[in-house]
């Protein structure tokens, strides 16, 4: 908790309230008194030490530029900021000018507390500064003490050659040259190349018209570049016109600032790219449903024509346009984390070899790929079918960026993403992860497009050349395998992609994929059929019948349960859309199942949210289809799910 001694010059109750509110929101244990007139703030600026005040600009009796006046003819050093709801940009930088620290807008608040700690250490500085200077003036022998023992570097350097004539303790020990090195050198020594232009340029003026840039940039002895602020003051040294510099080392606090604004940048980023998703996963859901009924009439069409029936082409072509549509939206599914992944635990390094057989065959004979794959890599859980979807986009883009040739190369590792890490990315969370890179030798990107390159459409390709899919599907399936994808890259020097998977614990055992036991799709059985919109129901019953089931149906969850409650026979099968009004395809089959005991649920989505499947929706016994269906995936789907209940019964 960081204690203030605040003097706030206020005519509003409610005013001084809300800066206290957010003062101490920011962490600062607070004493505090309010003033309204001229003769009340000299009484207390006489009564204690301030260490911050802070002044309405217009008030009924005084002025917020009157009351720096009285704070100024008390010669107290105090930093002053002033607050208003109204004040212009010419009354603030008039503010400005007159000395005030700085001056902020009632209605934004955000900035009081990084403005008070700015007050607070520019204070102390002076009083360093101050102190230090005075010192030089009383006596030599008092300056030669104060500037060898000022915690901060200084030194002196004659203006005629710039060399050091005399440098402090606390140089020498934070740029690590010694005296005599530091006697040896100019001050150009310490600059970077392009510094020193304009410092050359500050030397031919006076130092009341020196344009001194808010920071430097200076190299240690190790090669280390440093920023710092610097002040100058002239002096005759040893009878020499010189200038005395002190200089304070704000590093940290400007890469601080730097990582704050990165991690702002991925914030926004993040939620861009969320806000997108959300967006396209919808779109994708209300698209498969159509493509459901486009696809499925134009297979039950196709089945009834003719091998040279003139209509038969037509409805091919339009089937096709629907399968390649189906394709555009399952990629939309996969960057907004809506589609159904079947998770398994895996052995990385087996997909990235199995993929590599179809890369080589795909990425042309003037390219080279290398794979350096971790013997000892660790398991993962993920989706196979999707994981390798994710190398194979990868390589595909990095065979686009070289038209020349060149190299890529795909790498497993085990990796401990450790605090440090995590703060620096967002999402991260700290652990172990296996890491899969994937880097290759082309053109690059330029930090503008590395920033664009995961959203949906986004391509650089030239037009009928891609359709800015493949990246965004490669985020939404890292993100929904609760894993994390970076991007570094530098112009005509390549890219390369990292992926991190959490690693899972060694005890569990790799899940292999199961035999296909595919077997007649027809049946006698009795199957409800739950959709609320009306083409995909009505062509789910008509595949079914087809197949020989008796099909009941029903247009929601509410309908579903009264009909059921009536129906005379057994119903052997539920087949329900997850997401409906009113009841969920998840509320519906636990009532179904608690009614009638032995009935079987099939669920059927164009996407689902990650709420539907941290519920447990992806289970090994959660059975699944997934839309746009064929005719064939749908009854073999059920006649399996039928079968294995039969099985159970028996």
């Amino acid at each position: 908790m960081k204690k203030i001694a605040l003097l706030s010059v206020e005519d509003s109750d409610a005013d001084y309230k809300l800066v206290l509110h957010h003062l101490n929101k920011a962490g600062y244990e607070i004493y505090s008194e309010k003033v309204e007139t001229a003769e009340d703030m000299r009484a207390a600026l006489a009564s204690r030490t301030w260490d911050m005040i802070i002044s309405d600009y217009r008030m009924p009796q005084f002025s917020g530029l009157e009351a720096f006046e009285v704070l100024k003819e008390t010669g107290f050093d105090i930093p002053f900021v002033i607050i208003s709801g109204t004040i212009g940009e010419e009354t603030a930088v008039k503010a400005l000018l007159a000395g005030v620290h700085d001056y902020l807008m009632k209605d934004n608040l955000s900035r009081l507390a990084p403005a008070i700690e700015r007050g607070i250490e520019d204070a102390k500085n002076r009083k360093i500064q101050h102190e230090t200077l005075e010192a030089l003036r009383r006596s030599e022998e008092r300056y030669r003490l104060l500037f060898d023992i000022n915690p901060l570097p200084m030194w002196v350097y004659d203006l005629d050659s710039l060399r050091f004539l005399a440098v402090n303790s606390a140089a020498i020990e934070h740029y690590g040259y010694s005296e005599e090195e530091f006697r040896n050198m100019t001050i150009k020594d310490i600059r970077q190349v392009e510094e020193i232009p304009k410092l050359l340029e500050n030397l031919r003026k006076p130092l009341e018209q020196l344009d001194i840039p808010d920071e430097w940039v200076h190299r240690t002895k190790d090669g280390r570049l440093i920023v710092v602020e610097v002040t100058s003051h002239e002096l005759i040294f040893d009878g020499k016109i010189s200038r005395l510099v002190l200089v304070n080392d704000v590093t940290k606090r400007v890469q601080a600032e730097e990582e704050l604004r990165k991690s702002e940048e991925q914030l926004r980023q993040s939620l861009k790219l969320e806000s997108v998703g959300r967006l396209a996963g919808g779109i994708a859901h209300d698209f498969n449903n159509m493509l459901t009924a486009i696809n499925g009439y134009s297979e039950l069409t196709l089945r009834r024509l003719n091998d040279n029936d003139p209509l038969r082409s037509n409805i091919e072509e339009i089937k096709k346009a629907g399968e390649r549509s189906a394709e555009l939206t399952r990629q939309l599914l996969a960057f907004s984390r809506r589609q159904m992944l079947q998770a398994k635990i895996l052995d990385i390094n087996r997909i990235v070899s199995d993929t590599v057989l179809m890369l080589e065959r795909l990425i042309g004979e003037d390219i080279e790929l290398v794979t350096i794959l971790d013997p000892q890599v660790a398991s993962i859980e993920a989706d196979p079918g999707q994981l390798g979807q994710v190398i194979m986009n990868l390589a595909v883009n990095s065979r686009d960026a070289m038209p020349n040739g060149g190299t890529i190369t795909i790498e497993t590792k085990n990796v401990l993403l450790d605090e440090a890490y995590a703060k620096q990315h967002i999402a991260v969370k700290p652990g172990p992860y296996v890491m899969l890179s994937v880097s290759d030798t082309g053109t690059g990107m330029d930090v503008k497009t590395q920033q664009q390159i995961f959203e949906p459409f986004f391509t650089t390709k030239e037009i009928g050349k891609g359709t800015g899919l493949g990246l965004s599907t490669v985020y939404g399936i890292v993100k929904q395998s609760n894993g994390n994808i970076w991007v570094y890259s530098e112009m005509d020097r390549g890219t390369v992609f990292k992926i991190y998977l959490p690693q899972v614990p060694e005890e569990t055992e790799e899940q292999t994929e199961q035999t296909d036991t595919a077997g007649a799709f027809w049946g006698t059985e009795t199957v409800l059929v739950v959709e609320d919109e009306d083409m995909v129901r009505n062509l789910t019953r008509e595949v079914l019948e087809s197949c020989g089931y008796t099909v009941i149906e029903a247009r929601s969850g509410v309908d579903a349960l009264a009909f059921s409650s009536k129906y005379p026979e057994k119903i052997n099968l539920l087949i329900t859309d997850l997401v409906m009004p009113q009841i969920g395809g998840r509320e519906l089959a636990e009532k179904m199942t608690a009614a009638y005991p032995g009935i079987l649920v099939l669920y059927t989505s164009g996407y689902t949210d990650d709420g539907i499947v941290r519920n447990g929706i992806l289970a090994e016994d959660a059975n699944f289809i997934q839309k746009p269906f064929t005719l064939d995936a749908l009854a073999k789907k059920v006649r399996e799910l039928l079968d294995s209940g039969a099985e159970t019964s028996a």
